[in-house]
Protein backbone atom coordinates (compact mmCIF):
# COMPACT_ATOMS: atom_id res chain seq x y z
CA UNK A 1 0.00 0.00 0.00
CA UNK A 2 2.65 2.20 0.69
CA UNK A 3 4.68 1.11 -2.41
CA UNK A 4 1.37 2.01 -4.39
CA UNK A 5 1.04 5.67 -2.65
CA UNK A 6 4.38 6.70 -3.51
CA UNK A 7 3.92 5.78 -7.02
CA UNK A 8 1.24 7.64 -7.63
CA UNK A 9 2.89 10.89 -5.44
CA UNK A 10 5.14 11.09 -8.50
CA UNK A 11 5.10 13.81 -10.94
CA UNK A 12 3.51 12.45 -14.49
CA UNK A 13 3.96 15.40 -17.08
CA UNK A 14 1.06 15.69 -19.02
CA UNK A 15 0.10 17.79 -22.70
CA UNK A 16 -3.51 19.13 -22.95
CA UNK A 17 -5.59 20.48 -25.69
CA UNK A 18 -4.63 24.36 -27.76
CA UNK A 19 -6.57 26.88 -26.39
CA UNK A 20 -6.37 28.87 -29.33
CA UNK A 21 -7.88 25.55 -31.09
CA UNK A 22 -10.38 24.71 -29.09
CA UNK A 23 -11.29 28.30 -28.82
CA UNK A 24 -12.18 28.49 -32.49
CA UNK A 25 -13.94 25.06 -32.02
CA UNK A 26 -16.19 26.26 -29.23
CA UNK A 27 -16.53 29.73 -30.95
CA UNK A 28 -17.93 28.13 -34.06
CA UNK A 29 -20.20 25.84 -32.10
CA UNK A 30 -21.57 28.65 -29.97
CA UNK A 31 -22.59 30.64 -33.41
CA UNK A 32 -24.19 27.35 -34.75
CA UNK A 33 -26.55 27.07 -31.42
CA UNK A 34 -27.31 30.61 -31.54
CA UNK A 35 -28.15 30.07 -35.71
CA UNK A 36 -30.16 26.98 -34.99
CA UNK A 37 -32.36 28.58 -32.38
CA UNK A 38 -32.98 31.42 -34.47
CA UNK A 39 -33.79 28.54 -37.35
CA UNK A 40 -35.73 26.41 -35.63
CA UNK A 41 -37.39 28.69 -33.23
CA UNK A 42 -37.32 26.11 -30.36
CA UNK A 43 -40.14 23.60 -31.75
CA UNK A 44 -40.06 19.93 -32.65
CA UNK A 45 -36.93 17.73 -31.75
CA UNK A 46 -34.43 20.21 -33.72
CA UNK A 47 -34.71 22.86 -31.18
CA UNK A 48 -33.95 20.42 -28.23
CA UNK A 49 -30.14 20.36 -29.45
CA UNK A 50 -28.95 23.66 -29.53
CA UNK A 51 -30.84 24.37 -26.21
CA UNK A 52 -28.66 21.62 -24.39
CA UNK A 53 -25.59 22.20 -26.67
CA UNK A 54 -25.61 26.14 -25.20
CA UNK A 55 -25.33 24.97 -21.06
CA UNK A 56 -22.44 22.76 -22.48
CA UNK A 57 -20.53 25.25 -24.78
CA UNK A 58 -20.90 27.60 -21.58
CA UNK A 59 -19.35 24.61 -18.79
CA UNK A 60 -16.41 23.88 -21.49
CA UNK A 61 -15.28 27.77 -21.37
CA UNK A 62 -14.13 27.17 -18.03
CA UNK A 63 -11.45 24.61 -19.11
CA UNK A 64 -9.39 27.29 -20.75
CA UNK A 65 -5.90 28.84 -18.81
CA UNK A 66 -2.51 29.88 -18.88
CA UNK A 67 0.87 29.37 -17.96
CA UNK A 68 3.81 31.16 -17.97
CA UNK A 69 6.82 30.00 -18.46
CA UNK A 70 8.59 28.49 -15.38
CA UNK A 71 5.02 27.56 -14.20
CA UNK A 72 2.97 24.54 -14.12
CA UNK A 73 -0.86 23.08 -13.17
CA UNK A 74 -1.78 20.07 -10.98
CA UNK A 75 -4.55 18.18 -12.94
CA UNK A 76 -6.46 16.78 -9.96
CA UNK A 77 -10.26 15.36 -11.87
CA UNK A 78 -12.74 14.15 -8.55
CA UNK A 79 -9.59 13.26 -6.07
CA UNK A 80 -7.87 11.46 -9.26
CA UNK A 81 -4.05 12.75 -10.37
CA UNK A 82 -3.88 13.33 -13.71
CA UNK A 83 -0.75 15.04 -14.54
CA UNK A 84 0.83 17.71 -14.90
CA UNK A 85 1.02 20.94 -17.26
CA UNK A 86 4.45 22.41 -17.59
CA UNK A 87 4.52 23.02 -21.09
CA UNK A 88 3.79 27.08 -21.11
CA UNK A 89 1.05 29.11 -23.12
CA UNK A 90 -2.71 28.85 -23.71
CA UNK A 91 -4.45 26.03 -22.77
CA UNK A 92 -7.79 24.00 -22.64
CA UNK A 93 -8.21 21.04 -19.94
CA UNK A 94 -11.54 19.16 -18.52
CA UNK A 95 -13.19 22.39 -16.64
CA UNK A 96 -14.00 19.56 -13.77
CA UNK A 97 -10.25 19.58 -12.91
CA UNK A 98 -10.02 20.82 -9.40
CA UNK A 99 -9.54 24.66 -8.80
CA UNK A 100 -7.03 25.05 -5.84
CA UNK A 101 -4.75 27.39 -4.81
CA UNK A 102 -1.15 27.68 -4.32
CA UNK A 103 0.07 28.37 -0.36
CA UNK A 104 1.94 31.71 -1.35
CA UNK A 105 -1.24 32.94 0.57
CA UNK A 106 -0.20 31.10 3.95
CA UNK A 107 3.30 33.40 2.92
CA UNK A 108 1.63 36.09 2.20
CA UNK A 109 -0.44 35.99 5.55
CA UNK A 110 2.17 35.03 7.54
CA UNK A 111 4.88 37.15 6.84
CA UNK A 112 6.97 35.34 5.17
CA UNK A 113 6.57 37.00 1.87
CA UNK A 114 5.39 40.75 1.73
CA UNK A 115 2.55 41.24 -0.34
CA UNK A 116 3.74 43.12 -3.75
CA UNK A 117 1.59 42.66 -6.32
CA UNK A 118 4.43 43.81 -9.01
CA UNK A 119 6.08 40.85 -8.66
CA UNK A 120 4.73 37.70 -10.63
CA UNK A 121 6.55 35.05 -7.37
CA UNK A 122 4.11 37.15 -5.12
CA UNK A 123 1.15 36.65 -6.78
CA UNK A 124 -1.83 34.58 -5.53
CA UNK A 125 -1.93 31.39 -8.10
CA UNK A 126 -5.18 29.47 -8.59
CA UNK A 127 -6.25 26.00 -10.57
CA UNK A 128 -3.50 24.10 -8.72
CA UNK A 129 -0.76 26.25 -9.99
CA UNK A 130 2.31 26.03 -8.90
CA UNK A 131 5.53 28.57 -9.77
CA UNK A 132 8.96 26.52 -10.67
CA UNK A 133 10.63 29.13 -10.44
CA UNK A 134 14.06 29.57 -7.55
CA UNK A 135 12.93 31.22 -5.29
CA UNK A 136 14.68 32.83 -1.48
CA UNK A 137 14.28 32.32 1.70
CA UNK A 138 15.82 34.85 3.92
CA UNK A 139 15.89 33.15 7.18
CA UNK A 140 15.36 34.75 10.75
CA UNK A 141 17.90 35.27 13.08
CA UNK A 142 17.69 32.03 15.42
CA UNK A 143 20.25 32.03 19.26
CA UNK A 144 21.60 28.27 19.82
CA UNK A 145 24.16 26.46 21.27
CA UNK A 146 27.51 25.53 19.18
CA UNK A 147 28.74 22.35 19.75
CA UNK A 148 30.92 23.04 22.92
CA UNK A 149 27.43 24.99 24.04
CA UNK A 150 28.30 28.54 23.87
CA UNK A 151 25.21 30.89 23.04
CA UNK A 152 25.41 31.98 19.15
CA UNK A 153 23.42 33.97 16.45
CA UNK A 154 22.86 32.42 13.47
CA UNK A 155 20.65 32.74 10.00
CA UNK A 156 21.28 31.30 6.88
CA UNK A 157 19.48 32.28 3.44
CA UNK A 158 18.49 29.36 1.08
CA UNK A 159 17.55 29.17 -2.77
CA UNK A 160 15.03 26.33 -3.53
CA UNK A 161 12.74 25.54 -6.13
CA UNK A 162 9.88 23.02 -7.03
CA UNK A 163 11.30 19.98 -8.76
CA UNK A 164 8.01 17.43 -8.18
CA UNK A 165 4.81 19.16 -8.31
CA UNK A 166 2.49 15.87 -7.47
CA UNK A 167 4.89 15.30 -4.39
CA UNK A 168 4.35 19.41 -3.53
CA UNK A 169 0.76 18.93 -3.24
CA UNK A 170 0.18 16.04 -2.32
CA UNK A 171 2.95 14.61 0.25
CA UNK A 172 3.17 17.71 2.31
CA UNK A 173 0.83 20.11 3.51
CA UNK A 174 1.76 23.74 2.46
CA UNK A 175 5.09 22.72 1.18
CA UNK A 176 6.30 26.66 1.35
CA UNK A 177 5.62 26.70 5.09
CA UNK A 178 6.82 23.19 5.03
CA UNK A 179 10.57 24.74 3.18
CA UNK A 180 10.54 27.32 6.13
CA UNK A 181 10.12 24.96 8.76
CA UNK A 182 12.38 22.21 7.86
CA UNK A 183 15.16 25.22 6.97
CA UNK A 184 14.68 26.24 10.61
CA UNK A 185 15.49 22.39 11.83
CA UNK A 186 18.79 21.91 9.74
CA UNK A 187 19.74 25.24 10.89
CA UNK A 188 19.57 24.59 14.53
CA UNK A 189 21.06 20.82 13.91
CA UNK A 190 23.93 22.33 12.26
CA UNK A 191 24.84 24.79 14.53
CA UNK A 192 25.15 22.24 17.07
CA UNK A 193 27.27 20.25 15.24
CA UNK A 194 30.28 22.46 14.75
CA UNK A 195 32.16 24.63 17.23
CA UNK A 196 31.62 28.38 16.36
CA UNK A 197 35.52 28.56 16.57
CA UNK A 198 38.86 28.05 18.32
CA UNK A 199 38.15 24.32 16.91
CA UNK A 200 40.85 21.72 17.40
CA UNK A 201 43.95 20.60 14.62
CA UNK A 202 42.06 20.09 11.05
CA UNK A 203 38.15 20.73 12.81
CA UNK A 204 35.85 22.23 11.02
CA UNK A 205 34.35 25.36 13.01
CA UNK A 206 31.55 27.83 11.84
CA UNK A 207 33.51 30.61 11.47
CA UNK A 208 36.69 29.82 9.97
CA UNK A 209 35.08 26.76 7.18
CA UNK A 210 32.05 28.60 5.79
CA UNK A 211 32.10 26.90 2.26
CA UNK A 212 32.24 23.21 4.20
CA UNK A 213 29.15 24.41 6.57
CA UNK A 214 27.76 25.51 3.56
CA UNK A 215 27.47 22.51 1.89
CA UNK A 216 26.67 20.59 4.92
CA UNK A 217 23.58 22.89 5.47
CA UNK A 218 22.55 22.30 1.75
CA UNK A 219 22.90 18.21 2.09
CA UNK A 220 20.90 18.07 5.16
CA UNK A 221 18.31 20.59 3.57
CA UNK A 222 18.31 18.30 0.26
CA UNK A 223 17.43 15.49 2.33
CA UNK A 224 14.58 17.03 4.28
CA UNK A 225 12.90 18.71 1.60
CA UNK A 226 13.03 15.92 -0.88
CA UNK A 227 10.00 14.47 0.07
CA UNK A 228 8.01 17.74 -0.27
CA UNK A 229 9.09 18.07 -4.12
CA UNK A 230 12.02 20.17 -3.16
CA UNK A 231 15.49 20.78 -4.42
CA UNK A 232 18.16 23.45 -2.65
CA UNK A 233 20.15 25.02 -5.55
CA UNK A 234 22.10 26.76 -2.57
CA UNK A 235 22.33 27.23 0.98
CA UNK A 236 24.94 29.46 2.85
CA UNK A 237 24.89 31.29 6.38
CA UNK A 238 24.50 34.97 6.44
CA UNK A 239 24.88 35.82 9.84
CA UNK A 240 27.00 34.52 12.36
CA UNK A 241 27.72 35.44 15.86
CA UNK A 242 27.75 34.97 19.47
CA UNK A 243 25.02 35.80 21.81
CA UNK A 244 24.89 39.54 22.80
CA UNK A 245 25.13 37.91 27.03
CA UNK A 246 28.95 36.77 25.92
CA UNK A 247 29.99 38.80 23.24
CA UNK A 248 32.07 41.37 25.24
CA UNK A 249 33.96 38.31 26.82
CA UNK A 250 34.39 36.43 23.85
CA UNK A 251 36.08 39.49 22.10
CA UNK A 252 38.13 40.16 24.80
CA UNK A 253 39.33 36.18 24.94
CA UNK A 254 39.85 36.81 20.77
CA UNK A 255 41.89 39.81 21.26
CA UNK A 256 44.00 38.06 23.47
CA UNK A 257 44.59 34.98 21.80
CA UNK A 258 45.36 37.27 18.89
CA UNK A 259 47.99 38.80 21.24
CA UNK A 260 49.61 36.02 22.29
CA UNK A 261 49.77 34.81 18.26
CA UNK A 262 51.63 37.84 17.66
CA UNK A 263 53.82 37.43 20.65
CA UNK A 264 54.70 34.36 19.68
CA UNK A 265 55.38 35.37 15.87
CA UNK A 266 57.39 37.97 17.08
CA UNK A 267 59.66 35.62 19.44
CA UNK A 268 59.86 33.02 17.45
CA UNK A 269 61.64 35.97 14.49
CA UNK A 270 63.63 37.46 17.54
CA UNK A 271 65.32 34.15 18.28
CA UNK A 272 66.14 33.49 14.40
CA UNK A 273 67.65 36.92 14.40
CA UNK A 274 69.81 36.94 17.50
CA UNK A 275 70.86 33.30 15.94
CA UNK A 276 71.54 35.02 12.62
CA UNK A 277 73.61 37.38 14.26
CA UNK A 278 75.70 35.61 16.50
CA UNK A 279 76.23 32.68 13.85
CA UNK A 280 77.53 35.50 11.61
CA UNK A 281 80.09 37.44 14.05
CA UNK A 282 81.36 33.67 14.79
CA UNK A 283 82.11 32.62 11.20
CA UNK A 284 83.46 35.87 10.24
CA UNK A 285 85.48 36.39 13.39
CA UNK A 286 84.52 39.72 14.25
CA UNK A 287 84.81 39.03 17.71
CA UNK A 288 85.06 36.20 20.04
CA UNK A 289 82.61 36.05 23.22
CA UNK A 290 82.77 33.42 26.07
CA UNK A 291 79.32 32.16 27.31
CA UNK A 292 78.83 34.96 29.87
CA UNK A 293 79.08 37.91 27.29
CA UNK A 294 77.10 35.91 24.61
CA UNK A 295 74.48 35.56 26.82
CA UNK A 296 74.62 39.15 27.77
CA UNK A 297 74.11 40.21 23.99
CA UNK A 298 71.35 37.56 23.60
CA UNK A 299 69.70 39.21 26.57
CA UNK A 300 70.25 42.63 24.92
CA UNK A 301 68.93 41.96 21.32
CA UNK A 302 65.79 40.18 22.78
CA UNK A 303 65.01 43.22 24.23
CA UNK A 304 65.14 45.29 21.97
CA UNK A 305 63.73 42.91 19.22
CA UNK A 306 60.36 41.86 21.27
CA UNK A 307 60.36 45.50 23.51
CA UNK A 308 57.56 47.63 22.31
CA UNK A 309 59.04 50.64 23.64
CA UNK A 310 61.46 52.32 21.55
CA UNK A 311 65.14 51.53 22.97
CA UNK A 312 68.12 53.88 23.56
CA UNK A 313 71.10 53.22 22.41
CA UNK A 314 73.91 53.31 25.34
CA UNK A 315 77.88 53.69 23.95
CA UNK A 316 79.85 52.06 25.65
CA UNK A 317 83.27 53.89 25.62
CA UNK A 318 85.68 51.29 28.08
CA UNK A 319 86.25 47.55 26.90
CA UNK A 320 83.62 44.89 26.44
CA UNK A 321 84.91 43.32 29.66
CA UNK A 322 84.71 46.77 31.82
Amino acid sequence: MAANQAGANRERVVRVQNGWMMLVVLVAALFAAIAALALFRVEGPAGVAPIVALPVIGTLIFGFFTLQPNEARVLVLFGDYKGTVRHSGFHWGNPFYSNGAEDSAWMRKTGVVKPDPTKPSHRLLGRNKISLRARTLNGERLKVNDKRGNPIEIAAVVVWRVHDTAQAIFDVDEYAKYVVTQSESALRHLASQYPYDDGEEHEITLRSNIEEVSLALAAELHERLTKAGVVVDEARLMHLAYAPEIAQVMLRRQQAEAVIAARQKIVHGAVSMVHMALTELAEKGVVQLDDERRAAMVSNLMVVLCGEAEVQPVVNTGTLYN
